[in-house]
């Protein structure tokens, strides 16, 4: 053990920080390691010196790769959930982290007892546009969504004026709570970890688009399979990998019967969900990456992570043309952006990459190289690994 905490030291003292950090993140809300929190955040910070602590409700405790990971109980239900957060209290306060990190926001309560009435030190990690989610979000009545909304922008500019740290995964997220407070601030771009992204290797290609993500109208869903149907109505029969997570059991059968109704069972496969470690080798068996997402309130603000994982494994992308995405296809040559919600657009801008090959595969190329060049985890690991280390005064 004494070897291990001597590792950690030279390997944080190596990246001028002047102590051991103890990096503790909770969360409830994800029963499986999150790629944002454990593969992007927390496994580069381990592997840089810091002792990691990742509190989830995940099947076992276990070790690995010098990271800790807790089981936490599994709780259904507002009451249990509710009745536990004082539980949850003393679980992290027996971590005895040199920081806290929260990015669930039904954990809020939690990080302000640790700040408050513990004086810890605490980040909230906003990687989403969650009052413009809770404003769309089906679960919670019509008549109370713009009340959730209004209620969850207070309390995140409450936790910008008490916490010592606040980290979004976008800059117009960070504008919103850029003046609020004292707390530090900064944007922790979702690029991808290039451990879990390797050069992408010549491979069959079983399907000639794929989408991962949320599985939703407003995702853009429903948006591609009717670009699918023109494809086919025009004598193309194009093979489509969807990869994610429906809403709920009505926008599952929703989308499996809109593709029903539209005959294109035999082109579309559905996928659940991938671990990310897996990620990379699901997206590389296809030719194109798509992202057609709508334009929302929150997909005018926050960057589409999908882009870059496609990127990264050389595939060209036909995205949505919404504020966040186009820095990041200005000159780049690396795909095609498209109005959202048109169709008939999307379906055009597929059937160019699939009528042009070499084209296709220099527009992945190109993506492959601006991930490897800027757009990746490295940069940002470090970013945060100062951010922390400023914070628990260890720098």
């Amino acid at each position: 053990m004494a070897t291990c905490a001597a590792d950690l030291s030279a390997r944080t003292a190596a990246h001028g920080i002047a102590r051991p950090l103890t990096f503790c993140h909770v969360t409830t809300a994800h029963t499986s390691l999150k790629s944002r929190s454990f593969h992007r955040e927390c496994l580069p910070l381990a592997a840089a010196g810091v002792r990691v602590r990742y509190l989830a409700p995940v099947e076992r405790s276990m070790s690995r790769e010098n990271i800790d990971v807790l089981a936490l109980p599994k709780f259904t239900g507002l009451a249990p959930k509710l009745a536990a957060l004082p539980g949850l209290v003393v679980t992290a306060l027996r971590q005895r982290a040199s920081v806290y990190h929260f990015q669930d926001p039904q954990l809020l309560p939690v990080a302000f007892a640790l700040k408050l009435l513990f004086r810890r030190r605490v980040i909230y990690d906003a990687y989403e546009d969650f009052p413009s989610m809770a404003a769309q979000k089906r679960r919670i009545p019509r008549y109370l969504q713009p009340v959730a909304a209004r209620a969850i922008a207070g309390i995140e500019a409450l936790a910008a004026r008490c916490f010592d740290g606040i980290v979004t995964a976008d800059p117009a997220t960070l504008r919103r709570l850029a003046r609020t407070g004292t707390s530090r601030k900064i944007v922790f771009y979702n690029f991808p970890n290039l451990n879990f992204f390797p050069p992408p290797a010549p491979c069959p290609k079983p399907f000639d688009i794929v989408y991962r993500g949320g599985l939703s109208e407003r995702a853009g869903t429903f948006l591609l399979l009717e670009a699918i149907e023109r494809l086919a109505a025009a004598g193309r029969l194009p093979r489509l990998l969807l990869i994610g997570y429906f809403d709920d059991g009505a926008s599952e059968q929703a989308i499996r019967g809109r593709i029903r109704l539209l005959g294109l069972e035999p082109l579309v496969t559905l996928h659940g969900r991938i671990d990310h470690e897996h990620m990379a080798a699901a997206l590389a068996e296809a030719r194109i990456g798509v992202s057609p997402l709508l334009e929302t309130p929150k997909f005018r603000l926050n960057i589409p992570v999908k882009i870059f994982e496609y990127w990264a494994c050389g595939l060209p992308v036909v995205a949505s043309d919404l504020p966040p995405n186009r820095p990041f296809f200005r000159s780049g040559h690396a795909g095609l952006l498209v109005q959202p919600g048109n169709a008939a657009e999307l379906a055009r801008s597929i059937a160019w990459l699939l009528d042009h090959p070499e084209a296709a595969v220099r527009m992945g190329g190109k993506g492959r190289e601006l991930v490897a060049q800027r757009f990746n985890n490295a940069p940002e690991s470090l970013k945060l690994l100062r951010f922390a280390a400023r914070i628990a005064g260890a720098e």
